[in-house]
């Protein structure tokens, strides 16, 4: 690990106001992954900023019936909240999917959704891969593409985002609150949150330097059936081979969000239109234009035989 200088926020101001100063600065509160990261000389803060004392652990409703979620709350307690378990639980089902207890207890609702791929050769810093050195070239394609992308990935980089929790926000149409470094606040939608890699990879989100997420909102409940689905090759600590969220109504109509498939959490809204004419209708605009390897090939079928297991799970 490279040596870094650190200093604790006392004020959600101070601290975007410090990001924005160090041109090298990392938030940091659970570090579940960040710190791994630092460890393999992946990430190279040159100044970390511990926010754990900010103000920003509470689970509160909005006035008109959305619920706001602070930055800090870790993954634990959101998922054991008793308004997620009513009324959002495919949020809860999704956390409880996702790591361990452990770790669970530790990471963070902002820091789930800016963790960064498990790709072996992003971890790997003996092997090329563009989001560690832009224009170093991605050892994934060509090589071992198991656990990659089949849609929205580019002659750059085809690596997957691991979060469980960011594809159930995506299913919700959550809203992410930040503030910069000059003050300033703004609301960005999950769906525009991450990118696609493009050209540029190793531009993940749409934040701008020294910008702090503050909240997660969630609008007002849908209702329905809620199911989360990860499909893994073992039980409990591994990321998803897929998995597919689902909010089912008792007309039929519903949402689709899949993770494991994509750079970002993937949901196809013309897809949904498609669901009372049935999975295999609904599979071609979800998944128009996957390109697969023959490692992940599987992945289209498997997307296939799990939605349709989950939508029969939620309709009962």
């Amino acid at each position: 690990m490279k040596p870094f200088s650190y200093e604790r926020a006392e004020t959600v101001e101070q601290a975007a106001a410090s990001a924005e100063r160090n041109p090298n600065a990392r938030f940091v509160a659970g570090g579940t992954n960040l710190l791994d990261l630092m460890k393999l000389q992946i990430e190279t803060p040159s100044h970390l900023i511990d926010v754990n004392k900010l103000a920003l652990y509470k689970i509160e409703p909005t006035p008109d019936g959305a619920l706001r979620i602070g930055a800090l709350v870790r993954n634990t307690d959101l998922a054991a909240n008793e308004r997620i378990r009513r009324d959002y639980a495919v949020l809860s089902r999704a956390l409880l999917a996702g790591a361990n207890g452990q770790l669970r207890n530790q990471a963070t609702t902002a820091g789930n959704l800016l963790q960064r791929t498990r790709c072996p050769y992003f971890y790997d810093t003996n092997m090329p891969c563009n989001k560690r050195k832009p224009g170093g070239g991605c050892s994934a394609i060509g090589g071992f593409t198991r656990h990659h992308a089949i849609i929205g990935a580019s002659d750059a980089c085809i690596a997957t985002h691991p979060s469980d929790m960011a594809v159930a926000l995506r299913l919700l149409d959550a809203t992410v609150e930040t503030v910069r470094g000059d003050g300033t606040k703004r609301t960005i939608p999950v769906a525009d949150f991450h990118r696609l890699p493009g050209d540029t990879p190793h531009i993940e989100t749409v934040l701008e330097k020294g910008e702090l997420i503050t909240a997660v909102v969630l609008p007002r409940p849908l209702g329905g059936v809620h199911v989360y689905r990860k499909v893994r090759d073992r039980a409990s600590f591994a990321f998803a081979l897929i998995s597919v969220a689902v909010v089912v109504q008792r007309d039929g109509a519903g949402r689709i969000a899949l993770g494991g498939v994509a750079h970002k959490p993937w949901r196809v809204e013309a897809a949904e239109a498609e669901l009372p004419r049935g999975v295999k209708s609904v599979m071609e605009p979800l998944l128009a234009g996957a390109r697969t390897t023959q490692d992940n090939a599987f992945k289209r079928p498997l997307v296939q035989r799990t939605l349709a297991s989950v939508l029969a799970e939620a309709k009962g």
